[in-house]
């Protein structure tokens, strides 16, 4: 059985795994979602570009599912602080998110321009709201989060919703926009062809160079925003207590880890190099080739706040001494073991029936399809 400092390591990763995965598989849905009202100019055009995505959207929607599920049984006082801190904005998300499955199962009910045209918009909500706001999640996660701890461990938010919204966090919430819009972009070039393709393609390299220049921006921001360091002693395999530790404010602290291990400068190389290969492949017509390019380039992007940040997972503006990290936010040793073997179990059959699933209906979607299928639930 794996000791508790090496399970908290193993669902640290697994957790971002989980994120990664969630941007990559239902990103370029909500990416697609973005760019409905403006790669479609006509009814036909806009069911071709529904009918990409409209066979998995729901599919995809398990790696939200799972993420949101895995920072609940692994991350408990994670859950718990930032739903606190967090309620209006993960509202907004939900109630954005509310428009995908009706979006997708009523906009063809009715033949009526203005019927589908409310939904197309509703769509494009509920494609663009949820990177955006986890963006702008992310942001405010670098520069602390206004919350304490009382002596019995129950949080308080000491902050308000629109302190959110601040210019960095709103910053961060572009890079998380474009990256979306990339990846949403160059998965459309690939499903579709004509005018709509060449929309997309020209999506792609507007939000690629968009993304390239937010996420330099906000790495230059980053070295004006105080980090956070643990100066006491921390015990990895201790139970859970964020209040044992001592927790300072420091310049240009979240680039500490790439000075102790200056291979970690891997992880932002591999976003610059996604983004850029992407766009280059893009332009010499390797649209798969491109999509597995961005999905590397969301990697990097994700996994650089990940490193950065690391051990802080929620660090705390208000009360530095009570920022959660990995080793004093986890559950149990049992917990975490009995997840360890349920991810071991499911993930390769999630992972096996989403590959089936595309493969089955991979190929371009036409006008002339859809044309012929006036029928099709999309």
């Amino acid at each position: 059985m794996l000791d508790y400092e090496v399970l908290k390591l193993i669902w640290w990763l697994l957790v971002g795994v989980l994120l990664v995965g969630f941007a990559v598989m239902d990103g370029h849905d909500m990416g697609v979602g973005s760019l409905l009202p403006f790669v479609g100019r006509n009814d036909i055009e806009r069911r071709v570009v529904i009918n990409t995505v409209g066979p998995h959207w729901d599919g995809n929607q398990v790696w939200f599912i799972t993420g949101g599920g895995a920072i609940f049984a692994a991350w408990p006082l994670i859950y718990a602080t930032a739903f606190s801190g967090f309620y209006w904005a993960m509202l907004a998300v939900l109630w954005a998110l509310f428009f995908r499955p009706v979006g997708f199962d009523y906009r063809s009910k009715i033949h009526d321009p203005r019927w589908r045209s409310t939904w197309d918009w509703g769509l494009f909500v509920g494609g663009t709201v949820p990177p955006l706001i986890f963006g702008v999640a992310f942001g405010n996660l670098l520069q602390g989060v206004p919350f304490r701890f009382d002596d019995n461990l129950v949080s308080t938010y000491t902050g308000s919703f629109w302190q959110l919204l601040n210019p960095f966090a709103l910053l961060c919430g572009v890079v998380s926009s474009a990256m979306i819009l990339l990846h949403g972009a160059i998965y459309l070039t690939h499903r579709t062809e004509g005018v709509i393709a060449a929309r997309a393609r020209r999506a792609a390299c507007g939000a690629g160079l968009v993304l390239l220049l937010g996420f330099t921006a906000a790495g230059l921001c980053l070295l004006r925003i105080d980090g956070y360091a643990i100066t006491s002693i921390v015990d990895p395999s201790a139970l859970p207590d964020p209040l044992a530790k001592t927790v300072v404010r420091r310049s240009g602290g979240w680039f500490a880890n790439y000075r102790l291990v200056p291979a970690t400068m891997l992880v932002p190389m591999l976003a610059y190099l996604g983004t850029i290969a992407a766009l280059l492949l893009l332009r010499a017509g390797r649209s798969g080739i491109a999509f597995v390019a961005s999905a590397l380039a969301l990697a990097g992007v994700i996994g650089t706040a990940g490193v950065s940040m690391f051990p802080f997972l929620m660090p705390s503006s208000s009360q530095p001494d009570a920022s959660l990290t990995v080793w004093d936010s986890t559950s149990s040793r049992l917990t975490l073991s009995i997840m360890l073997w349920a991810v071991l179990i499911f993930m390769p059959l999630i992972v096996f029936y989403t590959a089936w699933a595309y493969r089955v209906m991979r190929g371009k979607v036409t006008a002339t399809d859809i044309e012929r299928n006036t029928h099709s639930a999309y």
